[in-house]
Formats: C-alpha cells, sequence, structure tokens
C-alpha cells in the first residue's frame, strides 16, 4: 500500500508537471510573453491513478515497447473519456476539445495518441522503478559484484 501511494503521489506530479510545460510551451506557440502554463486540482488524481497500471505492466513485460506503449495509450484514452465525462456531467470537467476536428466527445483527442503512447511507457517506468525485465518478469536490480 505504501508503493502504491508513493506511485500515485509521484504520478500524480509529473502528470501536473508535463501538463504545465505543455500548456506553457503552447503559449508560445502563440508568442505569450508569460508563458504562463496551468493545470487544474481534479488533474492530480486523474494522472495518480496512473499508478493503477502496475499490475498491467508486470502482465505486459514480456511484450515489445511498442505494444505496451499502445496498450498504455488506450488505458489513458479510456480514462482520459471516463473521468472527463464524469466531471463534465457535474460542469466541472477542466478540458474541452471541442476546438479540435480529432475530438471524441469533445473529452478525448486522437491526435495525442503518440503523446499519450510515451506518457504511458513514461509512467511505467516510474511505476516499475527500480526494477528491470529479466526473463519476461520486472524483477529487482541486483547490485554489480565487486
Amino acid at each position: 500500500m505504501k508503493k502504491l501511494s508513493k506511485d500515485f503521489v509521484k504520478c500524480g506530479v509529473i502528470g501536473w508537471c508535463l501538463e504545465i510545460l505543455v500548456t506553457s510551451l503552447e503559449a508560445f506557440r502563440r508568442r505569450e510573453p508569460t508563458l504562463t502554463g496551468h493545470t487544474s486540482l481534479f488533474m492530480f488524481p486523474i494522472y495518480g491513478a496512473a499508478c493503477l497500471l502496475r499490475p498491467l505492466c508486470i502482465l505486459l513485460s514480456g511484450f515489445h515497447w511498442a505494444v505496451r506503449g499502445l496498450v498504455y495509450m488506450l488505458c489513458i484514452f479510456s480514462a482520459e473519456f471516463v473521468s472527463g465525462r464524469f466531471l463534465q456531467r457535474r460542469g466541472q470537467c477542466p478540458w474541452c476539445y471541442s476546438r479540435s476536428g480529432w475530438n471524441v466527445r469533445r473529452l478525448i483527442r486522437l491526435d495525442y495518441a503518440p503523446a499519450w503512447f510515451c506518457i504511458g511507457l513514461l509512467f511505467e517506468r516510474v511505476i516499475m522503478g527500480g526494477r528491470e525485465k529479466n526473463g519476461g518478469e520486472f524483477r529487482k536490480r541486483q547490485a554489480p559484484s565487486p
């Protein structure tokens, strides 16, 4: 349970930081001199929920990174849609993708697929940190012999 809590915080903080970075880069693209990035308090538990991917990471450990990335991407899209729909029904959804032609019900953007693919693999590294794949499963790293 302690590891799950730590992973929840790590994933939440990483998600927040990435979102602030991306929104700051969008401000740069729009030539806004303040380069202000932003996020929402609602996003912390949404990003933090990536810690729940741990059993899936273990299950997929024998698969090629591209397969794992695709599965994580689909999981992230699903979580984004479900959490967005939940918040949207309460008038509290912090995002609306209606301006994108690649949106699904204004809740997910299909053009974000490459980003979610990479972020899924990043979260895998965070969740499985201190472990490496041996024989198709994650195991604790051994200290090098002297």
